[in-house]
């Protein structure tokens, strides 16, 4: 690789950790700028992807484990769960074209952005909901094998999925459910990678130097989210679900 293609790769790791760290969807600027420097190994740049970030995930969950309250009773059962339904998605990644599931993924994006709009006061403060039996299920199996499959075959917008998930199924404010999201994101990234390293489809010297620019990244965006608050992240949210629907919608369409 080129100097200039090894300097894009790190300014685009310290970027993907920032926005994963706030809302998710860090995959955005990472994803795209490996598939640039390594056309044609569509898997090595999903593998390395995750290298870069689980530093960043990993590093954003520290970061709210000193400031935010997590809710363990969801967030620890949903990481175990994570990891192995994350390595059964990357298990599938190269048999299922990510070509079919990309308008699907539009729709539920577009989804989202219309909740966030159409419901000004969703995550600006926490939500008094029941906690039933069913409740905390939805809200461990849902980021924890739904979403966690779907990390590990395709990726983009999981944070921003997982941040929906804990607003709406547990009522919490934007900045604790970014919290409960790395935890989640953390573990996905994990389950993902562990089958890719087993294929040796991880490219790990680029890799590895993208991982600390991604955790350095997410150590900024984890930081201003909790310092910034609610209304903060839920800009960002809107910007990231936008820029993906862009994105997704161009590579569709042309």
């Amino acid at each position: 690789m080129s100097a200039e293609t090894v300097v894009m790769l790190l300014l685009a790791a310290v970027g993907a950790g920032w926005v994963d760290a706030v809302v998710g969807g860090g995959g955005l600027l990472q994803l795209p700028a490996l598939m640039l420097a390594f056309p044609g190994q569509p898997v090595a740049a999903l593998a390395t992807n995750k290298v870069a970030s689980i530093a960043g995930t990993t590093s954003a969950s520290i970061a709210y484990l000193r400031k935010t309250k997590i809710d363990k009773e969801v967030a620890l059962p949903g990481a175990g769960l994570a990891v192995a339904c994350s390595a059964g998605g990357a298990l599938c990644a190269s048999a299922i074209s990510s070509e079919v599931l990309k308008p699907l993924v539009m729709v539920v994006l577009l989804a989202v952005a219309a909740i966030v709009v159409l419901r000004p006061d969703l995550g600006r403060a926490p939500r008094v909901v029941l906690r039933t039996r069913r409740r905390t299920a939805a809200a461990v199996l849902t980021p924890g094998v739904a979403i966690a499959f779907y990390d590990g075959l395709v990726g983009p917008g999981t944070g921003t999925f997982l941040v929906l998930a804990f607003t709406t199924l547990l009522g919490s404010d934007f900045v604790t459910a970014s919290a409960n999201s790395k935890i989640i994101n953390a573990s996905t990234n994990l389950g993902a990678l562990l089958v890719f390293a087993a294929q040796g489809e991880v490219l790990w010297a680029i890799g590895l130097a993208m991982a600390v620019c991604n955790a350095v990244g997410a150590q900024l965006g984890a930081h201003m989210a909790i310092s910034r608050g609610a209304g903060f992240v839920r800009v960002v949210l809107l910007v990231v679900v936008a820029a993906l629907v862009v994105k997704m919608g161009y590579e569709q369409f042309g």
